[in-house]
């Protein structure tokens, strides 16, 4: 029960990699705030941990919008006192293509979400944090903002900015016992990354570069999620922890 007592926020906890951090933080023993657009989802998650005697309620949440993003931390400090996690998940990308492609509104979108949403989310829920002593952050990147991914260069340059966000969220809170991370994953096989692994050829030659010779899972992030959230990482801090089989030793 490495995550007792405390209460965690999650975004993008619907489907993927969300859901399967939720999931095992509800089995830590972390009372869980499930948000995402769309509750229909989130009602199935919320109804999976409390079957297992978890404890997590769901709050549909734009984190594109930053007073969603207000409401989304003070209702949970109204339903469970404080803020003790938070893991920045949702994302989009609704341009999957040549960058020059692009239209201003993909990049509106694209940042507003996977940049601003992780920006206004961790002020609010710092802002919380400060007042108890401390807190976890956890930002989910991608590899794909070290070294950008065919096709996806809009959302590579926002998980870029992903990982600078972390650095400076890390050394500003410090100071506060906020420990700021980041987990950049590779090719994980969620509806989200489909338009990748679902294609044949780009499949092939994902898995034959990457020594652990497979996709990723979502189950694969959570290990590392837990970690970030818990005691054992109460010196690590603003880190980014690789996630992708091996695939990013493999050089160009």
């Amino acid at each position: 029960m490495l995550l007792e007592n405390k209460v965690a926020i999650i975004t993008g906890a619907s489907r993927g990699i969300g859901e399967s951090i939720a999931l095992a933080y509800a089995a830590e023993g972390a009372t869980i705030v499930a948000a995402s657009r769309k509750i229909e989802n989130l009602t199935i998650l919320v109804e999976n941990i409390t079957a297992q005697g978890g404890k997590a309620i769901a709050i549909p949440t734009h984190t594109g919008d930053a007073e969603q993003c207000r409401a989304l931390v003070n209702r949970t400090i109204e339903a469970f006192g404080q803020v003790d996690i938070l893991v920045n998940n949702a994302a989009t990308n609704p341009h999957f293509g040549p960058i020059l492609s692009a239209e201003a509104s993909h990049w509106q979108k694209i940042f507003d979400v996977n940049v601003m949403g992780y920006f206004w989310l961790s002020k609010f829920a710092a802002e919380n944090m400060q007042q108890h002593g401390g807190g976890k952050i956890i930002n989910m990147a991608s590899v794909t903002g070290m070294s950008p991914g065919p096709f996806m260069g809009v959302y590579s340059v926002s998980k870029a900015a992903v990982l600078m966000l972390t650095q400076a969220l890390a050394q500003e809170l410090g100071p506060y016992n906020i420990q700021v991370n980041a987990i950049a994953p590779g090719i994980i096989k969620t509806k989200f990354a489909e338009a990748l692994w679902s294609n044949p050829s780009l499949n092939k030659q994902f898995v034959e570069r990457t020594p652990l010779g497979r996709i990723g899972e979502p189950g694969d992030l959570v290990g590392a999620a837990v970690y970030l959230a818990s005691d054992y990482s109460r010196y690590h801090s603003g880190d980014v922890l690789i996630l992708d089989g091996g695939n990013s030793t493999m050089g160009f």
